[in-house]
């Protein structure tokens, strides 16, 4: 159960410590950071063995049984979660070793990539609503400082943006909590399901469902919450627009929306239905924007906005096995984007530009980049059999079975553009004839060659997560969901 308490502890400590002596001691903060995240994904990974076996995980914070504790819950999901999580940040922190060493002060960036870390990690343990919030609030603050983190007035100004929008959701997600807290007397999340459950659901709950939509949908940027990406993304360093695409909105954005609206609120066929729109909605107007652009990361951005779509469709259609496609399309997405922005990043490290216009047989000098932006992009665009093939596959036999025939269509169609757009990056980057200007370059350092390989390596294999073996990992997950309420009664027991 204390093991709980490591995923916010230790990453907070980090930031401090690297806050402390980052500058003083030579290459301690990038010592820390490894450490650091690679002890969380290691701590992760045993909680899916310690998880099925219990199913529920709940530590109690100084021994105070809730309403007036604060606890801590691992689930299926939240497994899954610090799994997805801790995985992609890991391997972003190896490849920020030799990245982020051409920026100056690099250990601010680890000390704020160390808060992002804990807040994301606090989010998913968080047992109730208003510490959900804090973890939030610890994420986005430090999301923003690493938007900005190279100063140029692109950079500032996509903060900028951000921090209003993000600032914006943040006061519907407190305003939703705190209209909840009036009706409820309570913060928990199981406490506010039970109680909910013994009500009629009246104008209050459908108020605050709209305030946690347009709250967490800002976070996830969905259409048309999306204006504030792209601009962040690509401004951002390749580590961070990485993490941001990777897990960051997903964390702050999808995870919160379902255990919130799965797990407390409830779902109702109305709610559904808005996913299914939103998400339908996303899934177009992201990949047409990402074929417009000849920016590598505004393109990869645009194509988050469509990817996240898919997810939030998913959820819509509310069945076990939709919930399992927008899962493993989730873990899927976290991979092969954050595979792709860190292509991008090479890209970048290699010759100074993400413009499209400007590159052309870069695949001869950085053969790795290449490959395994290869693989990211086929994965993406669902072609089999790789990791995305399957997760695209079973939201669209999903759709079908569930009479969704038109928006079974549009996912099949846009994934075609998706394919489109993506053959144009690698045509135009890596294919043709090699640019005079770049005939002297080479391929990226080591640790960051690692990182892009692991990952490629996981859009390939990452299919076998459906075999049983793997079943604890994600079945355990798409059981909370598909469970609703049944959350609470769990919560419950193991408080006894």
């Amino acid at each position: 159960m204390k093991m709980l308490l490591c995923f916010t502890i230790i990453p907070l400590a980090a930031s401090f410590l690297i806050a402390l002596l980052g500058k003083k001691i030579k290459n301690f903060s990038g010592v820390v950071v490894n450490l650091v995240s690679l002890s969380l994904l290691s701590f992760s990974l045993y909680l899916v063995v310690l998880a099925s076996a219990q199913k529920l995980i709940i530590c109690k914070i100084g021994g105070w049984m809730p309403p007036l504790g604060i606890c801590l819950v691992v689930d299926g999901l939240a497994v899954f979660m610090l799994v997805t999580v801790n995985l992609v940040s890991f391997l972003v922190m190896v490849y920020a070793l030799s990245y982020m060493s051409r920026y100056t002060d690099k250990w601010k960036f680890d000390a704020l990539f160390m808060l992002m870390l804990a807040g994301m990690n606090g989010v998913i343990v968080s047992g109730d609503l208003f510490n959900l919030y804090v973890f939030l609030e610890v994420a986005s603050i430090a999301g923003y400082g690493l938007v900005a983190f190279g100063v140029e007035a692109e950079d500032l100004e996509a903060s900028f943006k951000y921090a209003i929008m993000g600032s914006l959701a943040s006061i519907f997600i407190l305003l939703g909590i705190a209209l909840l807290y009036s009706f409820t007397s309570t913060l928990n999340i199981a406490g506010i399901s039970l109680v909910l459950s013994g009500e009629p659901r009246g104008q209050l709950v459908a108020f605050v469902s709209v305030l946690f939509l347009a709250g967490f949908g800002l976070k996830a940027a969905l259409v048309p919450f999306h204006a504030w990406l792209a601009d962040a993304h690509s401004s951002a360093p390749a580590p961070i627009s990485a993490a941001l695409s990777g897990v960051f909105i997903k964390t702050l954005g999808i995870y919160a929306l379902v255990r919130v609206f799965f797990n407390m609120l409830g779902i109702t066929a109305n709610l559904l239905f808005i996913l299914i729109v939103l998400g339908v909605l996303s899934m177009v107007v992201g990949a047409f924007l990402a074929i417009a652009q000849h920016d590598i990361k505004r393109m990869f951005a645009y194509s988050s906005v469509s990817q996240i779509g898919y997810i939030v469709f998913a959820f819509g259609i509310g069945t076990p096995l939709a919930i399992l496609g927008g899962l493993l399309h989730l873990f899927n997405h976290a991979v092969f984007k954050s595979l792709l922005f860190l292509n991008a990043g090479a890209i970048e490290y290699s010759t100074g530009t993400r413009d499209l216009k400007r590159l052309g047989g870069l695949g001869r000098r950085l053969t790795v980049t290449g490959g395994t932006g290869f693989l990211g992009a086929m994965s993406i665009s669902g072609i089999p059999p790789l990791a995305g093939f399957w997760s695209k596959l079973i939201i669209i036999i999903a759709a079908v079975q569930a009479g969704y025939f038109g928006s079974a269509l549009i996912a099949v169609l846009i994934s075609i553009v998706t394919l489109a757009y993506y053959l144009k990056f690698q045509a135009t980057a890596f294919l043709g004839k090699l640019e005079r200007t770049w005939e002297g370059i080479k391929e990226v350092p080591l640790t960051m060659q690692l990182s892009m390989i692991i990952l490629a390596c996981i859009c390939v294999a990452g299919g076998l997560l459906l075999i049983p073996a793997f079943k604890p990992f994600i079945q355990d997950a798409v059981g909370v969901l598909a469970a609703g309420d049944g959350y609470r009664d769990a919560v419950f027991s193991a408080l006894k």
